[in-house]
């Protein structure tokens, strides 16, 4: 006991000090940067620097991870309930801003230009509904898991498990993804194959949440955060000073626009670019009306289902404190998705002005150093070298040795690491961008294993295996597991799965669908029992995968047996695919139509607009043709809603 009441007391001026404690970090890493710069000007090679930018970084996480190991139960799980709201945050933000906020999103308005604001709204909307709807409530509650508030509100283990079992669906896609974006950044900027660079970034993934559970994750969390603000905001400041004489890019972001426009219409009079080009600021050119408006209310109703995201408000010291710390997220949060549009078009500026219309001969080496990486395709081979993007050019009738814009080929989640290099700006700017994806990426896939092996330890060993296991031994399950979990997802990572944001929508669909309907009745409806929970979890996380995985993986079956029928250009309002014409070559069919079909005019990533519908449909329905929940359990359902009182399970606060 005087042990635990000792590292609760060291814990307590650890917290005390905080401001200290970061205020120190940010200097230093300041500090850390201006010296490479340095370096950089003694002509230190740009390897060097890159490998100090990576390896700095994450032996300041391996560290905070290390001096955060604990051996406690409500440390490991829930950071012992008290990081402050601001901290709680920021830590939040930094889980929450994933490789694919960091890497994918800016990539994605840079290649959708207003048809990308979707995923801008639909993430920052979502922690609207996280502060209203869920996050207070389930603090209140006083679990350790999601898993465990369906369990205690719906009764059994049956409704564990479900839970589980979507946690593991959209938490693993979520993970690879993060792993994914390891690779790309330490595959440019240590040299190594992306199959090797995804296996040192899993390294780095590790040392963090290992031995510290929620404890070593949360302080880390807050450290990549101030890694991957400074990170991101210092190139487009810097280019915005150096274009319109302003360091604020969200001011002069509309300059920016109207260049890119002018430009636009150049090179169309020019033939640099094809008549019909997607201009940057032409809305519904990538997604019709429909799926841009159900692609926000997915991502928005996944970022209030997300057991990573709900997890990081059981650590606050109350419930006050995590309604706190969801306005402290949206304000960490907004920082970079006000300026993420801003960098796309900043980026596109640049390769506009400076790289489109050039001889192919003459093409900077940035295009050569991702082309290596197979990131940039040049005519539709990629650009190894001079030799071999004129070769490619050379087959094309009219190409006239000239690149234009349909000949270059970005992969969306290279944009915002190449953007220093594309501007001209110094290598070390390049790395801390490194630096700050790599953070991003990192404190996300460290929120992810951890969420998913406290649900395999703690849900399913401790709660339905041998619920009198002792606390080490609990703790060591959970280790084991996050390791075997972490190896499983860089292998399915090195494989090269889909782009990073597809797979991140994925994942908010099926936690959309599978968790919201039971989140919200659970917490806003007494009515609401066991019957219905597991039916509507079922029905709407089981309809969401169907649809998600036939019209990706199986279209050719969609449209056979399931009615699935062409998309729709959002323009022309034609049929994407002829059908009819791709059913007649069994051997193709499938890669041609893969997420071309499907029900409705809905893009599969957006598949919760089928599940969470009637996830809420059948619980409402099997609920109120079966038995009331009992009197206490409604009770208690009346008592989460109190923003005042102790917690409900007090067991679990202590």
């Amino acid at each position: 006991m005087s042990a635990e009441t000792s590292s609760a007391s060291k814990g307590g001026d650890f917290v005390s000090n905080l401001g200290k404690v970061y205020g120190i970090y940010t200097g230093g890493f300041v500090g850390f940067v201006i010296l490479l710069a340095i370096l950089e000007q003694m002509g230190v090679p740009n390897r060097i620097i890159g490998y100090l930018f990576v390896f700095f970084t994450l032996a300041v996480y391996a560290l905070i991870g290390v001096m955060s190991r604990t051996m406690q139960v409500s440390e490991y799980y829930v950071a012992g309930r008290r990081v402050p709201a601001i901290y709680n945050g920021m830590a939040t933000g930094a889980d929450w801003m994933s490789a694919a906020s960091f890497i994918g999103m800016a990539g994605s308005l840079y290649l959708l230009g207003y048809d990308g604001l979707a995923f801008v709204l639909g993430w920052t909307g979502g922690y609207v509904l996280v502060a209203i709807l869920v996050a207070p409530f389930l603090r209140k509650f006083g679990a350790y898991t999601v898993p465990d508030f369906m369990s205690a509100r719906f009764g059994g283990n049956f409704a564990r498990f479900l839970a589980i079992i979507v946690l593991l669906c959209c938490s693993f896609t979520y993970v690879v993804a993060q792993v994914y974006g390891t690779g790309i950044i330490a595959s440019r900027f240590l040299g190594m194959s992306f199959e090797m660079a995804v296996y040192v970034g899993l390294a780095g993934i590790l040392v963090c949440s290992m031995l510290g559970g929620m404890r070593a994750v949360t302080w880390t969390q807050v450290a990549q955060y101030i890694v991957l603000i400074i990170a991101y905001l210092t190139p487009v400041v810097i280019l915005s000073a150096q274009k319109f004489g302003l360091p604020i890019p969200q001011l002069t972001y509309g300059q920016a626009l109207q260049e890119i426009g002018n430009l636009e219409q150049s090179m169309r009079a020019s033939g640099l670019a094809p008549a019909n080009m997607k201009e940057h600021v032409a809305p519904f050119t990538s997604y019709s009306p429909l799926n841009f408006f159900a692609l926000i209310l997915c991502l928005m109703v996944g970022t209030a289902s997300l057991p990573h995201v709900l997890m990081r408000y059981f650590t606050t010291p109350s419930v006050r404190e995590a309604r706190n710390s969801v306005a402290w997220s949206l304000l960490f949060i907004f920082l970079l998705y006000f300026t993420a549009p801003a960098y796309a078009a900043f980026s596109k500026l640049e390769v506009y002005q400076n790289v489109i219309g050039q001889p192919l001969a003459n093409l900077p080496a940035w295009i050569f150093t991702y082309g290596k990486l197979e990131l940039v395709k040049v005519c539709g081979a990629n650009a190894v070298d001079v030799q071999a993007i004129i070769a490619a050019c050379g087959k094309i009738a009219g190409q006239g040795g000239m690149l234009r814009l349909q000949d270059l080929a970005i992969n969306t989640d290279t944009i915002v690491i190449s953007t220093p290099e594309i501007a001209g700006l110094p290598y070390v700017i390049a790395g801390l961008v490194a630096a700050g994806g790599l953070a991003a990426a990192l404190s996300t896939a460290d929120g992810l294993l951890l969420a998913i092996a406290n649900a395999l330890s703690h849900d399913v060993y401790y709660k339905m295996i041998d619920p009198n296991a002792p606390t080490a031994r609990r703790l060591v399950v959970a280790r084991v597991l996050l390791l075997i979990v972490a190896v499983l997802a860089a292998f399915t990572a090195s494989t090269r799965p889909a782009d990073i944001l597809a797979m991140v929508s994925w994942a908010f669909s099926l936690a959309a669908a599978g968790n919201f309907p039971a989140l919200v009745l659970g917490v806003w409806w007494k009515r609401a029992n066991s019957y219905g929970a597991v039916a509507g979890m079922i029905a709407g996380f089981g309809i969401t995968l169907f649809y998600l995985v036939v019209s990706r993986y199986y279209p050719e079956l969609g449209a056979t047996s399931f009615g699935m029928t062409a998309l729709l250009n959002p323009i022309t309002g034609a049929p994407v695919v002829d059908v009819a014409k791709a059913l007649a070559d069994p051997a193709t069919a499938n890669a041609v139509l893969a997420s071309k079909v499907g029900w409705f005019n809905i893009n599969n990533i957006s598949s919760a607009m089928f599940g969470m519908p009637v996830g809420f449909a059948v619980m409402i329905i099997v609920s109120l043709l079966t038995p009331a929940p009992s009197r206490q359990m409604q009770e208690m359902v009346e008592d989460i809603r109190r923003p005042r009182g102790d917690v409900i399970m007090q067991e679990k606060a202590a």
